[in-house]
């Protein structure tokens, strides 16, 4: 049982969380594994788009007053209001999380937060106190699921964020192809010992191969004793990520898939990439 959480190197797009859903994706279709996607978003969640047909929501009362608008009886929000009462426990986690693939891959989607309709203090404190939540929400999961992939997220405070980094057991850092995005992580990595250790692992998404800061330049830049890894950008994936098709389309894939297909490159890519990171774990554990 372990925990990957993925992370930007600092505030501009990285495709972090469309990377997620076609690793877990892949993962859930090629191994084994009960996966559980963790979203830590307080806006809309782009995981609804990728895996299920938009439905509305409506008004509740929930958990941090009339105003919030929520999901009934999915996402963080019910999990938060056990965590208050002492009664969260890892195989409770399930009824609140959506399903994709029967025991293989579930989401538990953040909360949306409406900026529209509460206070700058309201706000605050639900951020803070979903904040405060999800350090007890991946242990819990951690107990239950074979994987929980965490899509950190900068509005989780610092300390929390730190938390969940540490107990983590793979962080996979995720960058664009800018040099100031490598020079920035360099940086990063001479103050955090953290990103020095085996347990992080360099993610470039949206990768663009025929840029100069390729996968191999990127790698000797950053002095990487192994080539980073890479989600390439593909139109068919972003478009289905788009119109709730990405299970159907990685089924597809994985009927048949001609190595000449210009979708080929992108397959091999996110499968390099979710086997890595299966092998780093498994070598992490051994070396404990």
């Amino acid at each position: 049982m372990s925990v990957i959480t993925f992370i930007n190197s600092g505030r501009e797009q990285t495709g972090k969380t469309m990377s997620i859903a076609a690793i877990a994706t892949n993962m859930a279709i090629e191994h084994n594994y009960r996966i559980l996607v963790v979203s830590t978003t307080t806006a809309e969640d782009p995981f609804k788009r990728c895996f299920w047909e938009e439905k509305k929501t409506k008004k509740n009362l929930g958990i941090f007053g009339p105003n919030a608008r929520i999901e009934v009886e999915n996402g963080v929000e019910g999990l938060v209001r056990l965590i208050r009462s002492n009664r969260v426990s890892p195989e409770i986690i399930t009824n609140y999380t959506k399903i994709v693939f029967k025991d293989r891959l579930e989401f538990l989607l953040g909360s949306e937060i409406e900026k529209s309709e509460n206070s700058i203090l309201t706000i605050k404190t639900e951020q803070d106190e979903l904040s405060k939540a999800y350090p007890d929400i991946i242990s819990a999961a951690n107990k239950y699921y074979d994987m929980v992939l965490v899509d950190l997220d900068s509005n989780v405070d610092e300390e929390n964020r730190e938390n969940i980094i540490k107990n983590s057991d793979i962080v996979v850092m995720n960058m664009s192809q800018r040099l100031r995005a490598l020079e920035k992580y360099l940086e990063l990595k001479s103050q955090k010992t953290v990103f020095q250790s085996r347990k992080t692992l360099i993610l470039i998404g949206k990768y663009d191969k025929y840029s100069k800061y390729n996968a191999k330049n990127i790698s000797r830049f950053l002095k990487e004793k192994n080539q980073v890894l890479t989600i390439p950008y593909d139109t068919l994936f972003f478009e289905a990520a788009e119109e709730a098709g990405v299970p159907d389309l990685f089924l597809r894939f994985r009927k048949s898939i001609d190595p000449e297909d210009r979708n080929a490159f992108f397959l091999s890519e996110v499968k390099r990439t979710s086997d890595n990171i299966l092998y780093r774990l498994q070598d992490l554990q051994m070396r404990m």
